[in-house]
């Protein structure tokens, strides 16, 4: 149960995130600027818990060679999911954004749990657990996309009118999801190794970090702090690598505890309800819409299809 906790607080912790970050944006003016201040911020504040904690940030070299190189890419991962869904939400609208990554997200996380890829917990796919996680699924688009629909009548995203163009973004859209719950995974496998959730933590934002550092040097994105139509910039932009430092600290915790796939869905609940309070009060500057009845159903789904999978 505490698991359960965990992951549906960090998932709560996502949409947040996104709201802070997308503050951030507006102050320094490019997505990817905004990225790898925020990933600083994260590393940073890993980096002092670990030393607090563990009292060490580094490990043997050794590693290295003892190792497999995927071990150290989940960082990677991550950037290529945040990076991917600033690109898709153009072409495909917010509807599809969200739902096909949730897709990758929660095929892979099932296929690495019977398997064991990544050297993850195993548990076979069992017809219960793909019930299961077809209700997520079924959860997410009554949420997301029905809810829109019944809002609107109308057509309320582009994607709406079929195109055979937009297919190798949908497809990237669901390769990506299947990214981030590889990252879930590796990271968990890498606490593991390193003894230290924390420590572990520290080196997915690190690598991150890195490759972020990386892209903005070669987009040579100038660093100028704006005050968009002359507001203050508030103090809680700064704050959203500290809730991707404990989204990715609450996973390496989560994954050797109940499992990729499992993990996957408990966090997606989590992301969702946070969506909906945040649209509901309107937090942190964002427009107020109301929760709908069939908003709720959605999420009902969705928490049955978990229970479902934690109980096969």
């Amino acid at each position: 149960m505490f698991a359960i906790l965990i992951g549906v607080a960090i998932g709560i912790g996502l949409p947040i995130q996104t709201s802070v970050n997308s503050r951030l944006r507006r102050a320094v003016g490019t997505p990817f600027l905004a990225s790898l201040i925020s990933f600083t911020i994260g590393t940073l504040f890993l980096a002092g818990t670990t030393l607090m904690v563990d009292h060490h940030l580094l490990f043997s070299p050794q590693l290295f060679r003892t190792q497999p190189a995927w071990l150290w890419i989940g960082g990677i991962f991550g950037v290529l999911y945040l990076t991917a869904n600033i690109l898709l939400f153009p072409k495909l609208g917010s509807v599809q954004t969200v739902i096909l990554p949730v897709f990758g997200q929660i095929l892979m996380g099932l296929l690495i749990d019977n398997y064991g890829w990544f050297h993850a917990k195993v548990s076979p796919l069992t017809p219960i657990r793909l019930v299961g996680a077809l209700l997520v699924l079924v959860g997410v688009i009554t949420t997301v996309a029905v809810g829109a629909w019944l809002l609107t009548r109308k057509t309320y995203d582009r994607t709406t009118v079929p195109s055979n163009g937009l297919w190798p973004w949908r497809l990237l859209g669901v390769l990506v999801g299947m990214l981030s719950a590889a990252q879930s995974a590796i990271n968990g496998h890498l606490g593991k190794v390193l003894a230290s959730s924390l420590n572990a933590a520290f080196v997915s934002f690190l690598v991150g970090t890195l490759a972020l550092l990386l892209l903005n040097l070669g987009l040579r994105s100038p660093l100028q702090l704006r005050h968009p139509q002359g507001q203050t910039n508030p103090w809680w932009m700064w704050l959203g690598g500290i809730i991707g430092a404990l989204y990715v600290l609450g996973n390496v915790y989560l994954v050797p505890v109940v499992g990729t796939g499992l993990a996957v869905v408990i966090v997606l609940v989590g992301l969702m309800t946070g969506s909906l309070l945040i649209d509901h009060f309107g937090w942190l500057g964002s427009p107020r819409n109301p929760i709908t009845p069939v908003q709720i159903l959605g999420l009902i789904i969705m928490i049955t299809g978990v229970a479902l999978i934690h109980l096969a």
